[in-house]
């Protein structure tokens, strides 16, 4: 298969999961987690912690205090044709009803075939 179908679908694939990753945040499904994140993923959380992938599911299982959360300015970086780094911008309705943004940047691995996230960070302003 030549490089530029297997970028072409790899971005395609990556796309999805973002999309799946955010709409996933949104609506606490942490099945949509369970599936797609490695065994030794890491997050690290807008106020500097970092929760290992069972923490993550813990803190995706409690409902998003966040509304209308939307991801923009999204840039797909293939590394290497196994690991590529997707960066992006999000907006949504705080609790209060004020606006909030952020940006999020994960890193993504073929492992087995399939794309897994490895690490994501998280910043809000």
């Amino acid at each position: 298969m030549p490089m530029e179908t297997a970028t072409v679908s790899d971005l395609d694939a990556l796309q999805e999961l973002n999309r799946g990753y955010i709409r996933s945040v949104q609506n606490s499904d942490v099945r949509w987690f369970d599936e797609h994140l490695s065994d030794d993923f890491v997050n690290s959380n807008p106020d500097c912690s970092f929760a290992d992938r069972t923490g993550f599911l813990a803190q995706i299982a409690r409902p998003c205090p966040v509304t209308s959360l939307a991801a923009g300015d999204v840039l797909i970086k293939m590394v290497s044709e196994e690991v590529a780094i997707i960066r992006a911008r999000t907006t949504y309705v705080k609790p209060d009803g004020q606006p909030g943004a952020g940006r999020y940047t994960d890193v993504w691995a073929r492992r087995g075939g399939r794309w897994v996230c490895v690490a994501a960070n998280v910043s809000r302003g």
